[in-house]
């Protein structure tokens, strides 16, 4: 019975934690990508403090952090606003390639493209485009409140250190050290290994398009390499979007198709084979898992849900590694090596 009004409470509890990150992402969000970053640039911060005085070490920190961001936005941005100008420029001649391809459908039976003609059209697609470059320019005021925590938590992570350390509960202090220890160095690891990977795939799929053929081939790389970031949806969207514009401007279902085949062996390849490899088994996680993440953490935080949905779950996974108690978990949707700590200096 005390088992049952146990589980009982723990559902409710983590309902209740999940409904309030719904609730008030404005809050927890900024901070969850504060944290994310810091776990990152912590190890830059903490070699410069040993050579330069600490707020200066922290300002140049910072500084890097901005270019990065500043830089990864403008080009992500430039290549969607590209590729946006061009489908406005020749809309009209998309709408009646579109009209053709619907016509055709109806003839051969395939209903579904009455209810496509209703729902989906080139303007569609052109107001879609626009507005994932234009979100890009809007969350500056998001990164703005990340980068204020990102400042307070650089200062505060050695005394944070020293408060864990002074905790009487020797078990809690251990699972909060090791736990956020080794989560920092896994998170580190992920990204060096997705952004090579997302460098693969741009310059890959870049390559493929001027093969091809397709214009604005370098703009396709750079939105491969920015949507690799998040896993499965991300390449989805990289693979249909050069597709549609493959059909349209080779007006040929034959050459889009080679496109698209082309495009899916270079997910296939980079993303099924070589990044396993890379990665190894310290940071696998059960794919069921990575896809409910992505999902589950696009439902509550939206795009930048999406891009730090698996960083989370992997922390998580990283933090039932400490205790005997959840270690089970770990082991269960995480790999093998799951429950063996990275152990870091901090």
């Amino acid at each position: 019975m005390g088992g049952d009004i146990r589980a009982a409470v723990v559902v409710i509890a983590t309902v209740a934690v999940f409904t309030a990150l719904y609730l008030a992402s404005a809050v927890f969000a900024p901070a969850a990508g504060a944290f994310f970053v810091i776990a990152i640039v912590w190890p830059m911060q903490r070699l410069l403090e040993a050579r330069v005085p600490k707020l200066l070490a922290l300002a140049l920190v910072v500084l890097v952090i901005i270019v990065a961001f500043l830089g990864f936005a403008t080009l992500v941005a430039w290549s969607f606003g590209r590729v946006g100008r061009w489908l406005v420029a020749d809309a009209d001649r998309l709408q009646q390639l579109y009209a053709h391809a619907a016509a055709w459908l109806e003839a051969h039976g395939i209903g579904v493209a009455t209810l496509w003609s209703e729902h989906f059209n080139v303007r569609w697609l052109v107001r879609t485009v626009q507005e994932i470059a234009g979100r890009i320019n809007t969350t500056i005021g998001f990164w703005l409140v990340v980068l204020v925590y990102i400042v307070l938590g650089l200062l505060e992570v050695d005394a944070a250190k020293r408060r864990i350390l002074a905790l009487e509960n020797g078990q809690a202090a251990h699972v909060l050290l090791e736990g956020t220890i080794s989560s920092a160095a896994k998170i580190r690891r992920y990204m060096l290994i997705r952004t090579q990977m997302s460098a693969a795939t741009g310059l890959l799929v870049s390559t493929l398009a001027w093969l091809a053929g397709l214009q604005l081939a370098v703009e396709w790389g750079v939105i491969a390499f920015a949507l690799n970031y998040i896993p499965f949806i991300g390449p989805f969207i990289a693979t249909v979007f050069p597709t549609l514009f493959a059909l349209a401007q080779f007006a040929s279902w034959q050459l889009a198709l080679a496109v698209f085949a082309g495009l899916n062996v270079i997910q296939f390849v980079i993303g099924s084979y070589v990044e396993p490899r890379v990665s190894g088994s310290a940071l696998s996680i059960s794919p069921f898992l990575v896809l409910f993440a992505v999902f589950f953490w696009t439902f509550l935080w939206g795009l930048f849900g999406a891009f730090i949905g698996v960083p989370i779950t992997i922390a998580l996974l990283t933090f039932c590694a400490q205790h005997h108690s959840t270690r089970w978990l770990a082991d269960l949707l995480g790999g093998a090596s799951a429950q063996l700590p990275i152990k870091t200096p901090c």
